[in-house]
């Protein structure tokens, strides 16, 4: 019969390096997170053979005073917290006492530092713990050599020194990110490859993920309450095919949560395609109490008391900062020369014609409706949308003139008198697209602003118009449809213990869910504009998403394909010659439409091309 017995110092704490030591970066995590921790303003890291042969940190922090350096390599030694209370409102990064003796279990491991008050430093052995006095201006040097020597078998484990030192720069770049008040170093076999000086949170962020990034990315700043949202967040057209541009950090400290990964998704299905990633820098900031960091070995996964709340106001932040066009972030110049055709009101000919599609009026009385004119009761709006589908988008303004029968835009020019002057002061100021000159090629649309030249592709742009305005009106409680034979299906324990703790969630979607057996669940309404989804498919994909966060969207973004699918079908095709008007008309619309600066599949609707782009693509002036 074995017998119970305590297992020696080393193998606990190699046991421990299991968790903590994966490879050269955690090392490097770790020591860099307490030279943070240690209040240090300079950190310089040199690695050798991506951090296997060594790595060296040193800090100018406040330094560890010689009594207690010995008891720096023991487990479970911290001056980061003192009790339970400490624990659970945690502000350093570091605060189990764990890293260092893990380390020192498995590798060559020195530290010098000097305390503040001390009159020179003290150097510590990793392996024997002898102390002997060193030479150190201010701070702390940690030194970290021939890494798994003493466990062969873990060393077959680690990658290439390239693969290595590809893990470390990341793991140094979060470090950067979080803290951009720090200055940072990081060489590599006697190279420097990142010299970052203390620099705003901006600079830094461009530094390190590029000015492209800065250019094509969206500033977030919110607040609400005791929740801060700050940092970038890149457009759909600096999308990327893998998720290596993203970084999150929860109160300075870089995580990789799901509730968080979720809400940021979420705020991207509009505007992204499915198989491409955004970029973004993002910094929630919160009471500490709010959220524990002490549930993954390697800190990199949090857990919130309030996590609906929190991911929720990640959602609409960063949705409501991508939401607004980059049309309207042109500050235009009154003194620039642009035609002088003038703006069409919101009640556009385009918004006026799909109005007329969606109430199925006469093209007769086209010009009297709106959109925001049509008010039809909500348990109609279900009904008028789908009939919508239907209809056709293409008829522009009352009377307009069939296809086949539009003269092109450059014959109309030929008769009309092209305006050439500039657009005077008490005209107004030129809109942020401009005004319209031509159609190209029965595709895009050509219009001049105080900028220079916008391209707009007429398809994509007005499809998203049509998409916005969908969801606009059946925005609200949605229409319910009664089933006449409910959907019985079988689901997981699980699933029916979530059932029944959302059915006031699942009422308001539009879902009347009842216990149907001891595993089985009847829906006796779905909502109008999803009847004809398989009931059981969505159900289950609903339920898993409510088990797995607290707030779902699935049920809009259901919604939103079939809106998606109608605007696509109902927006204008190429080849669709349109007069100047029309075209103004959309370029109007753009302007005042969310999100229009990309159609529903995550393509660039228009772009700009500034004059002194064009003026070096001529090489005027050189």
């Amino acid at each position: 019969m074995p017998h119970i017995h305590r297992l020696p110092d080393l193998l606990v704490n190699q046991i421990a390096a299991g968790e903590v030591v994966e490879r050269p970066a955690s090392v490097l995590k770790e020591v860099l997170e307490n030279a943070v921790d240690a209040g240090a303003r300079a950190i310089e890291v040199q690695l050798e053979q991506g951090g296997v042969r060594r790595i060296r940190v040193t800090d100018d922090g406040c330094g560890i005073d010689r009594e207690e350096l010995a008891l720096a390599l023991e487990r479970h030694a911290t001056s980061k917290i003192a009790s339970l209370d400490d624990l659970e409102r945690v502000g350093t990064m570091g605060f189990r006492g764990e890293a260092l003796a893990a380390i020192a279990a498995v590798a060559r491991t020195t530290i010098t530092s000097r305390a503040e008050a001390a009159t020179h430093a003290w150097r510590i052995d990793g392996s024997d713990r002898s102390i002997a006095p060193a030479a150190l201006n201010q701070g702390t040097v940690v030194e970290v050599a021939d890494l798994y020597f003493n466990t062969p078998a873990r060393r077959k484990f680690l990658k290439t020194e390239a693969t290595e030192y590809a893990h470390c720069d990341d793991v140094f770049r979060r470090v950067a990110l979080a803290r951009p008040d720090i200055s940072l170093q990081l060489a590599h076999n006697g190279r420097v490859t990142h010299r970052l000086p203390p620099s705003p949170a901006a600079q830094r962020v461009a530094a390190l993920m590029g000015d492209d990034f800065v250019a094509q990315a969206r500033q977030v700043e919110a607040d609400a309450g005791p929740l801060r949202l700050a940092g970038f967040a890149s457009l759909p057209a600096y999308s990327r095919s893998s998720r290596d541009a993203q970084f999150f950090f929860v109160n300075g400290r870089f995580v990789r949560d799901k509730l968080l990964t979720h809400a940021v998704r979420e705020a991207y299905a509009d505007i992204l395609h499915g198989s491409r990633h955004p970029a973004y820098v993002l910094f929630l900031e919160l009471d500490p109490a709010g959220v524990d960091v002490n549930v993954h070995p390697a800190k990199i996964e949090v857990r919130f008391r309030e996590a609906r709340a929190v991911h929720q106001f990640i959602y609409h932040a960063l949705k409501r900062t991508l939401a607004e066009s980059g049309a309207n972030r042109i500050e235009p110049d009154a003194s620039s020369t642009a035609p002088q055709h003038r703006a069409v009101s919101a009640d556009s000919m385009l918004g006026m014609a799909a109005t007329s599609a969606l109430t199925g009026s006469s093209t007769g009385n086209a010009g009297t409706q709106t959109w925001h004119a049509w008010s039809a009761a909500p348990a109609r709006q279900g009904q008028l949308a789908m009939e919508a589908a239907s209809r056709s988008y293409l008829d522009f303004a009352a009377g307009a003139r069939p296809v086949g029968d539009a003269a092109p835009v450059q014959a109309a020019a030929s008769t009309t008198a092209w305006p050439t002057r500039t657009l005077s002061a008490d005209e107004g100021a030129a809109p942020p697209l401009g005004f319209a000159l031509a159609q190209l090629h029965g595709v895009y649309i050509l219009a001049q602003n105080t900028h220079g030249l916008v391209l707009v592709d007429m398809h994509a742009a007005h499809e998203r118009i049509l998409y916005e305005r969908l969801k606009t009106v059946l925005d609200g409680r949605p229409a319910v449809q009664r089933l006449l034979i409910p959907a019985v299906f079988s689901v997981s324990a699980k699933d029916m213990a979530a059932a029944e703790e959302c059915r006031e969630v699942l009422a308001g979607m539009g879902f009347d869910v009842s216990t149907a057996g001891p595993q089985e669940l009847a829906v006796r309404s779905v909502p109008a504009l999803l009847a004809g989804a398989p009931v059981a498919e969505l159900m289950r994909q609903l339920l898993q998403e409510l088990r797995e966060y607290p707030a779902t969207e699935v049920v809009t973004t259901r919604r939103n394909e079939l809106l998606a699918t109608m605007a696509c079908h109902g927006a204008v095709r190429a080849n669709r010659q349109l007069t100047l008007p029309e075209m103004n008309a959309l370029l109007r619309d753009m302007e005042a439409t969310e999100r229009a600066d990309q159609c529903n599949h995550g393509r660039p609707t228009w772009t700009q091309f500034s004059m002194a782009e064009l003026d070096r693509f001529f090489m005027r002036g050189q």
